[in-house]
């Protein structure tokens, strides 16, 4: 049996939807569609219902994803094995493939996977940018094998998160906005902010779904007294630091990713209650074996991150 088609079958099972599938496994929905029928058809069984709103396992079906899954988990395995026997002198080789959100992509991982480069040259790293749920997604599917979440709680029953770091946040604005005013000294409203005050400032911040963003849009538009704060969300934190720079609002976002701009003096820090710091988690599933090439990315990831 083609294990493409359990791969399908599986990711278009957690997701519940041909064309989230689809977009995952970088396949046309007709491609998705074909490959669940043809396995449907090998084993005799209708894995699916097909409903308005996408697609719902049958009791078949989740009997056959169980096995599916243990039978990509030995694919895994297999290949890896095939790959660190094919290595001279016990060298650690293999494909690790990595998700994060588009924070720790840009300020951290290039890092990471430079370094790895340097001490394991054959391992090849995929990184995708996602966040938490489509990155547990596909953790259970067996798409990812390790995930970083900026997630402070994170219980999943099959996804297995070990608090990696603590990533600083910082309320920024550009140094003409008179929210910088603050922290001049000479200034005569030099006193911090307090979150009534700052609930009526403009905001712009990454999109719906980044968990730092989200819990400050809750605490300002609790702060709020009178008319809510006009907030921008961005799928792009380069959106998000371009307006800002621009003097058009205040922005949170984690330090690293705006080092380079309060350096230059393009961005400055405003003064105001502090905003706790987001946890940095490690996820991979309970029962997937961790490959060599997933390990050597685990160890180095610490190092690149503040303790």
């Amino acid at each position: 049996m083609d294990t493409r088609l359990l791969r399908t079958f599986a990711t278009v099972a957690r997701t519940e939807s041909v064309t989230a599938a689809a977009e995952r496994l970088h396949l046309v929905q007709s491609t998705v569609t074909a490959q669940v029928q043809t396995l449907e058809k090998e084993l005799g069984l209708r894995l699916f219902d097909r409903m308005p709103r996408g697609v719902v396992l049958t009791g078949a079906g989740r009997e056959v994803l169980a096995q599916a899954e243990a039978v990509l988990e030995a694919e895994s395995r297999l290949r890896a094995v095939a790959a660190s026997a094919g290595g001279a002198g016990g060298r650690v080789t293999g494909r690790v493939t990595l998700s994060a959100g588009e924070t720790l992509v840009s300020a951290r991982l290039p890092g990471v996977i430079a370094a790895l480069r340097r001490s394991h040259p054959e391992v090849e790293v995929d990184l995708r940018t996602m966040g938490t749920a489509a990155a547990v997604a596909a953790l259970r599917t067996g798409e990812l094998d390790v995930a970083l979440l900026l997630e402070d709680e994170a219980a999943f029953r099959d996804i297995e998160c070990t608090p990696l770091a603590r990533e600083p946040l910082v309320l920024v604005c550009a140094p003409e906005h008179p929210a910088a005013a603050r922290s001049a000294t000479d200034s005569p409203t030099d006193s911090p902010a307090d979150w009534a005050e700052l609930a009526r400032e403009d905001y712009f911040l990454h999109e719906q779904g980044c968990s730092y963003s989200d819990r400050f849009v809750e605490r300002l538009l609790t702060a709020a007294k009178g008319a809510p704060p006009r907030i921008t969300r961005f799928g792009s934190l380069e959106a998000a630091r371009s307006c800002v720079a621009a003097g058009l609002g205040l922005s949170l976002l984690a330090r690293a990713n705006v080092a380079d701009a309060l350096a230059a003096g393009r961005l400055t820090e405003v003064p105001g209650p502090r905003f706790p710091d987001v946890t940095v988690q490690l996820a991979r599933h309970r029962r997937r074996w961790l490959s060599p090439a997933a390990a050597a990315l685990t160890t180095e990831l610490p190092r690149h991150f503040p303790h």
